[in-house]
């Protein structure tokens, strides 16, 4: 099978961090551990798996973070490496094995990427607590091999398929998932649709998580996928109070306002002007900036995930309000943290997914999100501005990685020739 494979090296990393200032070559070409290869197709290992045939996946930020060797090696022993990427997909099952119910040859379906206990080949009496409650997304095995033999060896170590050396993720034509990572795609729900279902269910479990009061107000921070699926998630699960939306650039500003933002700023006076109308008052110290007291937003969404962003959610957040970190937030210099204890806020960071409370029962997140797709009326596929073949991926990757000249935001790779 055709696949982008990835490799983590000591001389990528120096080349990343030295000729990747002068091109991008250092990145996703010739001089990267990145390369379009030949690989063996991958054989189902048991009776509960299933054989995935590629149609389209996405290029996520922790891609770009991955390949260019800017995010925190905190994660680095809860991945391995050479791996094909991509961890957003949509494809069509190819074959499956006899344990697998209600899945049928040919039909469409989205992955759910996070590695669990049952990935890992043990019993459900064997789970960790995370997997116990359906939280898979921060299974406590990562950085273990697990029982699953593939390709006669344990399973190695890994958080999710697309970072994982013996699980290739969607940037090929093929990939393995364990039947409970599996989704059935609906017939009204596009493949364009389908593909977003992934960082769709990231929003929407930081929303389901954070639980705002319907008529409040609250703020987004970013203009990349996951701020714009946080929008329609609000939207989606009946959230009738002011969304106000940060972004940086014209052409986010008409999507954030597609996802249901009441109001759409850009960073600087007019993000302040918007505070102030919920009632807070601008204070000047005798050193640095200013500060502010009273109305302020009950919960906001940093989907930026860097020391600014959070600083501006400190400030923005009103007492005792939520701050949620969906941004993949990493090492940060000189941050004053005094609004978080002075404001007595609430901070808790989300990734993944996982089982929800919905409408009474518990069902995954992706279920929650494939029945709300098309609730709302939002054009959900316009987040998608681009598209390109596996073999044009170099060019995909910098579209993605350069989206302020580009104007992308949700680029996807077709593994269909």
């Amino acid at each position: 099978m055709r696949a982008v494979a990835f490799d983590v090296s000591i001389p990528g990393f120096v080349l990343a961090k030295t000729a990747g200032q002068i091109t991008d070559s250092a990145f996703f070409g010739s001089l990267s551990g990145l390369r379009i290869q030949d690989l063996p197709e991958p054989d189902i290992p048991g009776p509960d798996w299933v054989k995935v045939e590629v149609v389209q996946s996405g290029i996520c930020g922790s891609d770009i973070g991955c390949l260019t060797y800017s995010a925190s090696p905190s994660m680095e022993p809860f991945g391995s490496f050479p791996a094909v990427l991509g961890h957003e997909i949509v494809g069509t099952v190819k074959s499956l094995g006899g344990n697998v119910d209600g899945l049928a040859r040919g039909q469409r379906v989205t992955i759910d990427p996070m590695i669990s206990c049952a990935t890992r080949g043990y019993g459900r009496s064997d789970f960790c607590p995370s997997c116990s409650r359906g939280l898979h997304c921060t299974c406590e095995r990562a950085g273990e091999k697990g029982l699953t033999l593939l390709n006669g060896k344990h399973i190695s170590p890994g958080v999710t398929i697309g970072y994982h050396s013996d699980l290739p993720g969607g940037w090929g034509e093929v990939l393995l998932a364990h039947k409970s990572q599996v989704f059935a795609v609906d017939d009204n729900v596009s493949d364009d649709m389908a593909v977003l279902v992934e960082p769709l269910s990231i929003a929407m479990h930081a929303v389901l998580g954070t639980k705002p009061h319907p008529e409040s107000s609250v703020m987004v921070l970013g203009s990349g996928t996951i701020a714009l699926a946080t929008i329609w998630a609000l939207r989606a699960t009946g959230h009738q109070g002011l969304i106000l939306s940060q972004v940086k650039r014209v052409h986010e500003k008409r999507l954030a306002q597609k996802m249901g933002a009441t109001e759409v700023v850009f960073p600087g006076q007019s993000a302040i002007e918007a505070l102030l109308k919920t009632g807070a008052k601008a204070y000047k110290p005798i050193i640095g900036k200013e500060v502010f007291s009273g109305g302020g937003f009950s919960a906001v969404y940093d989907c930026v995930g860097n020391s600014q962003s959070l600083q501006q959610a400190m400030k923005f957040a009103s007492p005792r309000g939520k701050l949620a970190m969906i941004g993949c937030v990493g090492k940060t210099r000189n941050m004053d943290l005094t609004m978080l204890w002075a404001r007595e806020l609430n901070v808790q960071g989300f990734v993944g997914y996982g089982l929800e409370e919905w409408e009474g029962g518990k069902c995954h997140t992706f279920e929650v999100v494939q029945s709300l797709l098309g609730s709302t009326g939002n054009s959900i596929e316009e987040i998608i501005t681009h598209k390109f073949s596996l073999e044009d991926y170099c060019q995909a990757l910098k579209t993605s990685g350069n989206h302020r000249e580009s104007g992308a935001v949700k680029v996807l790779l077709r593994a269909k020739r």
